[in-house]
């Protein structure tokens, strides 16, 4: 398949014929957005993913026995790729796992075609959707905390760039309380574009490439408690 530039190449990789032709068809009403490959097994996927260099993998969570590890693997082995987990039924123990498996997404397989497309373009563009997850679910954000006590998720959590200022402290806080740019300039009576620059500064400073990354560093470094 030829692929516009400027598309964002998402391969689907589900068991499902159905389900696949089911995407395939309500990402049409998505311009910028194409599906490069279908595939059905974990093999396919392997292939595929190494000879297109996707933006984006749409997995099946039950394309094999261990689909969060297939998500790990698919990361190995093209690790610009985003993957999207889809679940038949996402669980708190799923979300952990995925956030484990560095997956952008957790999503189920359920969700409305604007909410996919709006998940895959964040993703395609280096965001995190499954950060909103993570830091609305108190729970999974303190056994992430417990099982990368010992881990490092970058240089970050070891050093600053700089100290963050009272401002950015405070939009921290409300990053961990799962809150999104929208909310906290409502909050704040700010522009959301303000709470963006702020949300770069801050990942700068505590030298992370997403917004969970940011908070674990600065939870860590005793900046901010959940």
């Amino acid at each position: 398949m030829t692929v516009q530039s400027g598309k964002i190449k998402v391969i689907v990789a589900d068991r499902q014929p159905l389900f696949r032709k089911g995407v395939e068809f309500f990402l049409k009403e998505a311009e910028d957005i194409i599906i490069s490959a279908e595939v059905s097994s974990e093999s396919e996927l392997l292939a595929k993913v190494v000879y297109e260099i996707p933006d984006v993998v749409l997995l099946d969570i039950s394309l094999n026995s261990e689909g969060m590890e297939l998500a790990r693997v698919v990361k190995q082995h093209v690790p610009s790729v985003a993957v999207i987990v889809i679940a038949p039924a996402p669980n708190d123990e799923g979300l952990f796992m995925a956030i484990k498996a560095r997956a952008a997404g957790y999503v189920s397989r359920d969700i409305s075609s604007q909410e996919l497309i709006t998940i895959i373009r964040r993703a395609s563009r280096g965001e995190y959707p499954l950060n909103d997850s993570f830091l609305s679910q108190p729970k999974v954000a303190a056994q992430v905390l417990e099982q990368f006590q010992d881990f490092s998720w970058g240089k970050g959590v070891e050093t600053f760039v700089s100290p963050l200022t009272p401002r950015e402290t405070q939009i921290l806080n409300y990053m961990a309380k799962g809150y999104l740019n929208k909310q906290i300039a409502g909050m704040l009576d700010i522009s959301e574009q303000t709470i963006k620059n702020h949300v770069t500064s801050i990942l700068r400073k505590l030298d992370a490439n997403a917004r969970t990354q940011a908070v674990i560093t600065a939870v860590r470094r005793g900046i901010i408690s959940l």
